[in-house]
């Protein structure tokens, strides 16, 4: 099988949500002596891409999202071994969680899930998270980036709270947010490294933050 065919099963199984695709195409990449990284890169993040724009466009809904995340962690499953034994790495790690308060965790378990289908590691702290969690889980984890949720107004302050304690503690990590309420002007005015409106948008934005 060449590579294309089996980039293209990758994408496929993605796109698709089908786990067990994406098992036999890992495990035909792996023999193939591909690349970790490439296999995460040209095969998988691409059929990510493809389900957070239809996401976007509302032609799928998040069941096909967590199917599609399923997939893709079956596929990283597969490829941990490799990943582990520094053949390759992931593009970062990234923690992520809804702030104290607020139980809303829609809109974030789809970024965590875009975020895995890009190949960045994530530790997803769930809902009503406190800014002490947070920090805890990025220094125990050595996150690159934390990305705090706010789906109602009353909660938009757990954002600067956060943003305050990084700060506050000299925390080498980047600050990213979203959520109904949050908007560009707010994350600027809180002093935060970045804001996205969609699961999309914060892939693209980690990776820039990240330099990827």
């Amino acid at each position: 099988m060449s590579n294309e065919k089996i980039f293209a099963d990758l994408k496929k199984s993605i796109e698709t949500w089908d786990a067990d695709l994406a098992e036999v195409a890992t495990k035909a990449a792996i023999e193939a002596g591909i690349p970790a990284g490439e296999i995460v890169d040209k095969g998988l993040a691409k059929g990510m891409e493809v389900i957070g724009d239809r996401f976007d466009k509302a032609e799928i809904y998040l069941p096909h999202v967590l199917g599609a995340s399923k997939a893709m962690e079956k596929a990283l499953e597969i490829l941990a071994p490799t990943l582990a034994s520094g053949d390759t790495s992931y593009r970062g790690t990234v923690v992520m969680g809804t702030v104290l308060g607020d139980i809303h965790e829609i809109g974030k378990n789809v970024c965590c899930a875009m975020l895995k289908g890009a190949g960045y590691r994530v530790f997803d702290l769930g809902p009503d998270t406190s800014v002490e969690s947070f920090l805890e889980a990025v220094e125990k984890e050595k996150a690159d980036v934390v990305g705090g949720s706010a789906l109602m107004t009353t909660t938009l302050m757990v954002q600067k709270d956060l943003v305050d304690a990084v700060n506050e503690e000299n925390v080498p990590v980047k600050t990213i947010f979203g959520g109904a309420p949050c908007t560009q002007e707010w994350a600027d005015e809180i002093g935060a490294d970045g804001y996205s409106e969609n699961a999309a948008e914060c892939v693209q934005l980690v990776n820039r933050l990240l330099g990827k």
